[in-house]
């Protein structure tokens, strides 16, 4: 038999003993998209899944100190329970004072805050680009940083006409330090050789501090943003403890002064939870605002 006959009778054997094999499916999309994004967020979700559990202990430790009363450098006796706050809460969410208390710290911040962030970011952004702006303004801002916001209470009361003014006025104290003094800073490590870049390329003033001042100080800016919130809220909380009417500060305050213990831990709580939202959004703002720096 000729070879190409040959070939001819062996290919119709193995086409007929060895039929078409079907495709081997890969995995579906759903999972391939599935698997991707875990990868992607891996370290979110580990993180999440670490501050989820140190939650837990921290409430467990609280739950076994408080019930069984441990005293040892601190006394645990009076200490509330988590259950005994969780039914405070309970009743708080549907007292309306309480919700009141909050919508106002709420409000005194937001308007302490906002007008410490016009006028901080621009102030430290001149002082930073003007050296005489920066010698005439520094020493005055140096003096008076360190003063303490409780210190300022008797001052505000003075200065303005009614206790909501002084408190908002207390709040801007507060925040308006911190996010001069990073402001400045990041004007002050803008890198000299982006300045000269935009010099010979024949920018002018306005577009040098617009298209590299600004941007480069944009991280320390809203660094001081998130540093100047902390701080807002703590003045907040000892400016209405002091001399407030209303606010979760004088909530707690006055759970203090009528012995109700409870009230006390869920005003702090309410306190912490209020500050930690204002950070977040902080930092979110901060994400969109600087798309470039993530990873």
């Amino acid at each position: 038999m000729s070879s190409p006959a040959l070939m001819t009778s062996r290919d119709r054997l193995a086409a007929t003993a060895d039929p078409v094999a079907p495709q081997q499916a890969g995995p579906p999309a759903s999972m391939t998209r599935a698997s991707r994004w875990y990868r992607l967020n891996r370290d979110r979700l580990r993180g999440g899944l670490i501050g989820i559990v140190s939650l837990l202990l921290f409430l467990l430790a609280w739950h076994l100190l408080t019930t069984y009363r441990v005293v040892m450098f601190v006394k645990f006796t009076n200490v509330p329970t988590p259950l005994a706050v969780y039914e405070s809460f309970s009743r708080a969410v549907h007292d309306p004072k309480f919700l009141m208390h909050v919508l106002l710290s709420c409000r005194r911040i937001f308007f302490g805050f906002v007008l410490a962030a016009i006028v901080g970011v621009p102030l430290g952004l001149i002082m930073g680009r003007f050296r005489l702006v920066h010698e005439f303004v520094f020493p005055v801002a140096e003096v008076m940083r360190p003063i303490p916001a409780i210190a300022w209470v008797p001052m505000a009361i003075m200065l303005w006409p009614t206790n909501e003014q002084s408190i908002v006025f207390i709040t801007f104290i507060g925040a308006f330090f911190p996010i001069l003094v990073n402001t400045l800073h990041g004007m002050t490590l803008v890198d000299p050789v982006l300045v000269r870049a935009a010099k010979c390329l024949g920018a002018r003033e306005a577009p040098i501090f617009r298209e590299v001042y600004f941007p480069a100080a944009l991280p320390h800016i809203f660094t001081g943003l998130t540093v100047g919130m902390g701080v807002a809220w703590v003045s907040l909380i000892a400016a209405e403890m002091i001399s407030g009417q209303f606010g979760i500060g004088y909530f707690t305050w006055e759970a203090y002064s009528l012995v109700q213990y409870p009230d006390i831990a869920l005003g702090m709580i309410a306190i912490g939870v209020l500050g930690l939202g204002s950070s977040l959004l902080i930092r979110s703002a901060g994400t969109l605002v600087m798309p470039w720096r993530l990873r």
